[in-house]
């Protein structure tokens, strides 16, 4: 917008029209007091001064706008009838004054001066805008910088005070932070400590899980530079995800070596107590056995009764001293899997058949549903049979109401893994204990009353699944059901 200031009222309206004919917005004042009122208040791209002007001339008006920072910089042009001598226009310029036009104005003159000046000051504001606009970035950019430095001290802050070892990988699985303990198990910050020869390589663990965007959990040996000692450490790695991006990986190595120790005693008495309740058990169903033989009793009187289920009872502790003779061989690292091309189907069924043959028929009835997986999978098929019998059996025993049972299969071609799920309609599990129910000796509490186990099968079939690079799990409803499945890579 432009102003002028004179105190002819027909200079301003005609001055007015003719800057309005060129599409130039125009505001007038009448006096100097006026014009420096309305200039403090709006924005203007020129202004065009009367010098002539009674009480406040345009020099004084042209000096206090120099005085002020919102109106220093507005170019301004004289208009002079009188004063055309070489010192009033040189005062004009002094005064801050941008050009100098005398009366009669000539239009083209004045418009060809007023679209100079125009377009000269809203390049002028323009680059102030463009300017302050950098300036609020800049700031903001120091201000975020600042904060984001905060941030990182914070993170290292809380990193060194941990009492694990931990760690972060970038985007790429590459090491980009660690904190001091790292120190005392890797001579470098790019490498993962050493591992025990017995161990899994951390790398290819890391790796594997990396392919499926997926949390890594492994218990390992790592030595300690020092005193070349490898002691057991727990390994969590999690992926940060940023809009459905793994952006980072946050990991901590936490020291389990006591803990361990304290296990491998318990489980040398089990391994212990388990070998010395084999050999005698061995013998009492032998016994059994040939007394059985011996009686030749009539298979409906009570005595052939009773002696059913003595050898029941004795079937149930030989599986429970196995499983426990299991546990020991899983935490000594000596639980052998003998992996051949199988055909998974074939196992599927003798799991099947075999529970069908020791239970009433007519109370259980298992489905087959999916795709059957006719294709040869690298697996141990006897452990793998352990593991469908121990889901199958559990499906069943935590049903008393509904023994019906599903077993239902999915091959991932894109993900390289075949699923296999045991869907039951029994008690269910609460959904906070579902993680738990893997872990060696745990038992959920709704259920240990009225169901009869030690809590050791299903940690049997997650070390079994894992050691075929699998994944196990459960999901579950309660009061309406559970399924419990496992994959197995194809290849």
């Amino acid at each position: 917008m432009i102003l002028i200031v004179d105190d002819n009222e027909s200079n301003l309206f005609s001055l007015k029209k003719l800057l309005e004919s060129k599409d130039f917005q125009v505001d007038t004042a009448n006096s100097g007091e006026a014009a420096l009122v309305k200039a403090l208040k709006k924005d203007y791209a020129l202004i065009i001064l009367d010098v002539q002007m009674p009480d406040m001339d345009g020099f004084e008006v042209a000096e206090t706008l120099a005085g002020y920072s919102k109106t220093k910089d507005i170019p301004i042009i004289f208009l002079s009838a009188v004063n055309t001598e070489k010192k009033f226009i040189t005062k004009g310029y002094a005064s801050g004054g941008k050009d100098y036009v005398t009366k009669p104005v000539d239009p083209e003159i004045l418009l060809l001066k007023v679209k100079t000046f125009y377009n000269l000051q809203e390049k002028n504001i323009a680059m102030k805008k463009a300017h302050q606009s950098l300036e609020l970035e800049v700031k903001g950019r120091r201000e975020s910088q600042v904060t984001m430095k905060s941030q990182i001290d914070h993170f290292h802050l809380m990193m060194e005070s941990l009492p694990q070892i931990a760690f972060t990988l970038n985007e790429d699985g590459i090491i980009d932070s660690v904190n001091a303990k790292w120190h005392q198990y890797s001579y470098s910050e790019e490498n993962f400590p050493e591992t025990h020869p017995d161990d899994p390589d951390i790398k290819e663990e890391y790796t594997r899980c990396r392919q499926k965007g997926k949390a890594m959990e492994l218990e390992t040996r790592i030595k300690n530079i020092d005193s070349n000692e490898f002691r057991y450490h727990l390994l969590r790695m999690t992926p940060v995800n940023e809009e459905g991006t793994i952006k980072k990986w946050v990991g901590t190595f936490t020291d389990i070596d006591d803990q361990k120790k304290i296990e491998k005693e318990k489980d040398e008495f089990l391994s212990i107590a388990s070998h010395e309740l084999k050999t005698p058990l061995t013998s009492i169903k032998a016994y059994v056995q040939l007394l059985d033989r011996k009686l030749k009793l009539d298979a409906q009187s009570a005595e052939a009764g009773y002696m059913h289920k003595v050898q029941d009872q004795i079937e149930k502790l030989n599986n429970l001293i196995t499983d426990l003779l299991d546990v020991s061989k899983i935490e000594n690292g000596k639980l052998k899997i003998n992996k051949k091309p199988t055909n998974l189907e074939n196992v599927i069924q003798n799991a099947i058949e075999t529970i069908l043959q020791t239970h009433d028929e007519d109370k259980v009835r298992i489905d087959r549903h999916g795709i059957k997986p006719d294709i040869l999978i690298p697996l141990d098929e006897v452990r793998i049979e352990q593991v469908l019998i121990n889901f199958l059996t559990n499906a069943i025993k935590y049903s008393p109401k509904n023994n019906q049972v599903i077993v239902t299969t999915f091959v991932d071609e894109d993900e390289g893994e075949v699923k296999v799920n045991v869907t039951d309609f029994g008690i269910g599990i609460p959904d906070f204990k579902q993680d738990a129910v893997f872990n060696k000796f745990y038992r959920v509490e709704e259920s240990s009353l009225q169901f009869q186990g030690m809590g050791i099968g299903l940690f049997i079939c997650s070390e079994i699944i894992h050691q075929h690079h699998g994944t196990i799990g459960v999901s579950s409803i309660l009061n309406e059901g559970s399924t419990f499945y496992f994959t197995l890579p194809l290849n």
